[in-house]
């Protein structure tokens, strides 16, 4: 059972980098939180007030904690384990939907600095921002993905001063589908982190097959700027998650069954912020504005799933993040090998040696980095024999090493801040 617990000022709740999972609520005093700032390196606090949670992201999705709970002031917290979380508020759509908008704009702070270091800033409308991300695709030869963001926009935006504009771009990008098509070109894909959610046991029941949907590999289920009206389960298949950055696409993330994705608009009333795109055949389950909360309030264990996919889809932006935020171009593909390590769940192996199912592509995309400048810089790698190179995998001679460049660069930035 939950249970109170006294601290005195001074005193350490939980310090950053521990693993523990107990959630705490503050009942009365004052709690600080510390942590660092992913892209400065500079200290971040947070005053917990009274009635409020903290330790709920890492303790909901099993990682370390991101920071240290300091007491300012002599405190009574209420202790529990998420076991206990779930039997006493599962039930308490007030404070599972509150939770929810509070994890979907720190998701989306997230987001907004990925944005921000990939030298997103730019100033654009929805009209001439859709225009922009189908414009991408037909440029990167993906003409049938092109056509469903055309479509999209046509259906959306009928009266738009650059319909014309979008209505011919449609029709070039069909013409060159149709070729594409009769060879048989098809899209390469790329390698993602692996996914631990149980959340497709939970949809599976015969209720949820009205909300089934499935998108061929290469179809664009949800485009950067189009106005933000349900969201998705993915049942089978992998999704894409790309932004568009002046003309180019950047790939944000990959997911995998049982992850949710679009649930931001939902919560925020917002344009979308990213592009999502099926890599294979993707089986789905789409859910309205309208019947979402409906959903939730039937269905407490699915608001329960949507809490831990978001700490989930937090810390595995902030994982990314932390690689862009990496100035030295070696250190952050190194970091990507070693985002790659962290999620396989090795444990302390003596093995230094790791073989990880990436390409060259595949660091593009991970890294944020041109394609040429990361060929150049796997090959320095592969010279100084820290790294081979095969086909469809890479082999890293000592993962420790890859940590050490990683860590003194990192070192080096905050001296020099």
């Amino acid at each position: 059972m939950p249970r109170a617990v006294s601290y005195t000022k001074g005193s350490i709740i939980y310090f950053a980098e521990d693993k523990d999972e107990r959630i705490f609520i503050l009942q009365k005093g004052m709690v600080i939180l510390t942590s660092t700032d992913i892209e400065t390196g500079s200290p971040v606090t947070e005053y917990i007030r009274e009635g409020e949670f903290f330790g709920v992201k890492s303790a909901f999705g099993h990682f370390p904690r991101e920071e240290s709970a300091t007491v300012a002031a002599d405190c009574v917290t209420i202790v529990m384990t998420v076991a206990e979380f779930e039997a006493l508020f599962s039930n308490n759509k007030q404070i599972i939907m509150k939770m929810l908008r509070v994890f979907s704009n720190q998701l989306r702070a997230i987001h907004k600095k990925t944005e921000s270091i990939l030298n997103s800033h730019e100033d654009v409308n929805q009209y001439t921002g859709m225009q922009s991300v189908a414009q991408s695709f037909f440029d990167d030869d993906q003409y049938s993905s092109c056509c469903d963001i055309c479509k999209k926009f046509m259906t959306r935006f009928p009266t738009a001063p650059n319909i014309r504009e979008i209505a011919k771009l449609y029709t070039d990008a069909k013409h060159r589908a149709d070729v594409q098509s009769a060879r048989g070109t098809h899209q390469e894909t790329l390698a993602v982190l692996p996914s631990t959610s149980s959340a497709i046991k939970q949809f599976s029941l015969p209720a949820f097959s009205r909300f089934a949907k499935t998108f061929e590999p290469g179809s664009v289920i949800i485009s950067e700027f189009e106005p933000g009206d349900c969201f998705y389960l993915i049942q089978s298949g992998q999704v894409q998650l790309v932004k568009t950055v002046k003309g180019s696409k950047k790939n944000l993330d990959i997911l995998m069954p049982g992850e949710f994705f679009g649930e931001m608009a939902i919560l925020e009333n917002t344009p979308r912020s990213a592009t999502c795109v099926a890599i294979d055949r993707v089986e789905v389950l789409e859910f309205n504005k309208e019947n979402f909360e409906v959903l939730i309030t039937g269905n407490p264990q699915i608001a329960l799933i949507l809490l831990k996919l978001f700490c989930k889809r937090i810390y595995d932006q902030k994982r990314r993040f932390k690689i862009l935020c990496i100035q030295d171009k070696t250190a952050r593909i190194a970091d990507v090998f070693l985002m790659f390590d962290e999620m396989s769940n090795l444990g302390n192996v003596s093995d230094r040696s790791r073989r990880f199912n990436l390409t060259v592509q595949d660091l593009s995309h991970w890294a944020g980095l041109p394609i040429e400048v990361v060929r150049d810089e796997v090959n320095k790698l592969v010279e100084k024999r820290k790294l081979e190179v095969f086909d469809n995998y890479m082999v890293v001679s000592n993962i420790v090493e890859m940590r050490r460049l990683v860590d003194q660069k990192s070192m080096q930035r905050r001296v020099s801040g």
